[in-house]
C-alpha cells in the first residue's frame, strides 16, 4: 500500500523538477551606468551566445558564430551592427553613437559585451530602445537596470514594450 502511494508521488516530483530543467529562458540582461567623473554611460550586455546567433541569423540571413571556436572577424562585425540597430539610447532627446568595446564569454554560454558613450554631461532624460532579439523570439526579455546619479531604475523590455524614457 505505501509502495502505491511513494512511487506516484516520485514520478510527479521528477516529472515536474525536470519540466523546470529542460523549460529554456530568453532573457538577456543589461546594465546602463552614468560615471559622471568620466561623462560616459558604461553599458555592459549580457545575452545567451545561442540565441545571439539565431536572431542575428534570422535578422541578417547568415550563419554566424560569436562566442564559439568557429567565430569570424566578419561574426564580430555583424555583433556590433547587431548591437548598434538593437540597442539604442537618446540624451535629452537626441540619439548617442554607442562604441563597442569588447567582448568575452562568461560561464560558457553567455556573450559579455562592454560598450560606452562619451561625452555626457548631465542630463535630464535618458531614452533606451532595446529590442535585442525580441524580434526573433516573442518570450524574450530584456532585464536593463539603469544607475545615475544615485539612483537605480530597472525596466523589462518584451516584446511589446521595446522603448522607455527615465527622468533625472
Amino acid at each position: 500500500m505505501k509502495n502505491k502511494v511513494i512511487y506516484p508521488l516520485i514520478g510527479i516530483l521528477f516529472l515536474s523538477l525536470s519540466a523546470f530543467a529542460f523549460h529554456k529562458f530568453y532573457v538577456g540582461v543589461f546594465q546602463v551606468n552614468y560615471a559622471a567623473e568620466k561623462k560616459m554611460i558604461q553599458i555592459t550586455s549580457r545575452i545567451f551566445i545561442d540565441d545571439l546567433n539565431n536572431g542575428m541569423e534570422k535578422k541578417y540571413h547568415k550563419k554566424t558564430f560569436v562566442g564559439t571556436d568557429k567565430e569570424t572577424e566578419a561574426d564580430v562585425e555583424l555583433l556590433k551592427k547587431y548591437l548598434a540597430e538593437n540597442f539604442i539610447i537618446k540624451i535629452n532627446g537626441q540619439s548617442k553613437p554607442i562604441t563597442f568595446l569588447s567582448k568575452e564569454i562568461e560561464a560558457g554560454d553567455v556573450l559579455v559585451c562592454y560598450s560606452r558613450i562619451k561625452d555626457i554631461d548631465k542630463f535630464k532624460t535618458i531614452e533606451i530602445s532595446n529590442t535585442i532579439l525580441v524580434d526573433w523570439n516573442a518570450e524574450q526579455q530584456n532585464i536593463t537596470h539603469v544607475t545615475a546619479f544615485g539612483s537605480k531604475k530597472s525596466i523589462l523590455f518584451t516584446e511589446s514594450s521595446r522603448k522607455e524614457l527615465l527622468k533625472y
